[in-house]
């Protein structure tokens, strides 16, 4: 098993989700110790929230799931990628298919490249 370097980082190591079939990044969280064992024993994504200071298993609340199909760590034994099936077709808290819909035109202005898949507030309440 892969030892990774928790101690280097502070206890918490990068984690960045990616769909297994396209390939596209759905979000980056972290893990510490306990979420990555968690992970590995249930195949299902499990994080350190940094707000909450407690681990919690994506889709728990939503329902949008991450099942892990492969995981990779870098040289360096400090960050993950975790190559999921995402269940529920959300990824993003803030109700979007990833974190990362939004794109950068300029100094001043974005664009929201993807639909919105559902109402936080109806989801979190």
């Amino acid at each position: 098993m892969t030892d990774l370097d928790f101690k280097k980082t502070g206890g918490l190591i990068p984690a960045i989700a990616q769909d297994f079939e396209t390939g596209d990044v759905l979000m980056l969280a972290y893990m510490n110790e306990a979420a990555w064992k968690e992970t590995l024993a249930s195949g299902m994504a499990t994080y350190f929230s940094r707000s909450r200071q407690s681990l919690w298993k994506k889709g728990e609340t939503s329902g949008n799931q991450q099942i892990v199909k492969e995981i990779r760590v870098d040289c360096d034994n400090d960050t993950v990628l975790l190559k999921v099936e995402q269940r529920g077709g959300a990824a993003c808290h803030k109700g979007y298919r990833s974190c990362f819909y939004k794109k950068i035109i300029d100094e001043n202005s974005i664009e929201i490249v993807e639909p919105k898949i559902f109402d936080p507030k109806e989801v979190y309440k």
